[in-house]
């Protein structure tokens, strides 16, 4: 499967297993398995929803938002379940006004799961990590 490094943004391709011990990225030499989401912007965003064979787990916030701040320790708890499984991103709707256009952001949080470049599924609100959990699970 395809999976793109968090840090230098190559693409890798690693063997599909139910769980890893150990995958570094053949360019940085980067763990593939670190879980922390990363910030998505209009210069990578695509490269990483159409390069991923695991599902991109979007979270649309901002930085003023009182339930995107709540919903922030959750998604990062969530993302730490998912090693290779799921890749957690995050999208700053202030300072990416074009993307949250682009997918039609009307109220935030907002999770958009993409799976094969395309999304799969969409649910706003803030969510606790269990519900995460699910969203995330329906799509491995």
């Amino acid at each position: 499967m395809r999976v793109v490094c968090p840090h230098c943004k190559s693409v890798n391709n690693v063997p599909q297993r139910d769980s890893y011990t150990k995958a570094n990225c053949g360019k940085c030499k980067s763990s593939l398995l670190e879980t922390k989401p990363i910030e998505l912007t209009t210069v990578n965003f695509d490269e990483f929803i159409v390069n991923s064979d695991i599902p991109v787990v979007v979270d649309f916030w901002a930085p003023w938002c009182g339930p995107c701040r709540m919903m922030a320790p959750n998604f990062e708890k969530s993302a730490k379940n998912f090693p290779l499984k799921a890749l957690f991103a995050k999208v700053n709707t202030e300072n990416e006004q074009q993307l949250g256009g682009r997918f039609g952001i009307r109220s935030i949080p907002t999770i958009i799961v993409f799976k094969g470049g395309k999304e799969v599924h969409r649910v706003s609100g803030a969510l606790d990590e269990a519900a995460l959990n699910r969203v995330a699970s329906q799509f491995i």
